[in-house]
């Protein structure tokens, strides 16, 4: 089992969230954040879900509040506004740090030093490919939209 395969995470709505049954399965982990300019991106990656779920594909939306407080409800508020604003079904856990002292070893292995995509999280919305091994394959910044042919075409090659 790959090391991305090994981490667990809390759901927002309660209990754990464990990565090993995604081993075989596409993943886009995301920064989220609910008071961001970029909070619409939750639209476009519900499509993504929705279009490429069936076919072994999942987005984790993880939020942060680490850029300019711009996620600083409480988990029960969080899914509120997710499930209000953009029906999101794809997996939501509870906030974690993606940059600094506090980084979440996921967010070292995906950017931290030795990762593939080495480099702090620049703001809400990063996202990371990762492969059906666990293999971080690519990394978009937080101003590529879900809907930009690069992303689709990353994840089709990635499904094979």
């Amino acid at each position: 089992m790959s090391v991305f395969h090994e981490h667990k995470l809390q759901k927002l709505d309660g209990g754990e969230l464990p990565f090993a049954p995604y081993k075989g399965q596409v993943v886009l982990v995301v920064n989220v954040a609910s008071k961001c300019g970029l909070t619409p991106q939750y639209a476009g990656l519900e499509k993504l879900y929705q279009t490429y779920r069936e076919r072994g594909f999942v987005v984790l939306g993880l939020p942060c509040n680490q850029f300019a407080g711009q996620e600083p409800g409480s988990e029960i508020e969080i899914r509120e506004f997710c499930d209000l604003n953009y029906q999101v079904s794809f997996p939501l856990t509870t906030k974690l740090e993606v940059n600094g002292p506090k980084r979440h070893p996921l967010y070292r292995l995906l950017a931290g030093e030795g990762a593939e995509f080495p480099g702090d999280i620049t703001w809400n919305f990063e996202k990371f490919l990762v492969g059906k091994n666990g293999q971080v394959l690519a990394r978009f910044s937080p101003r590529t939209p879900p809907e930009d042919p690069a992303i689709a075409a990353a994840i089709e090659k990635a499904l094979g």
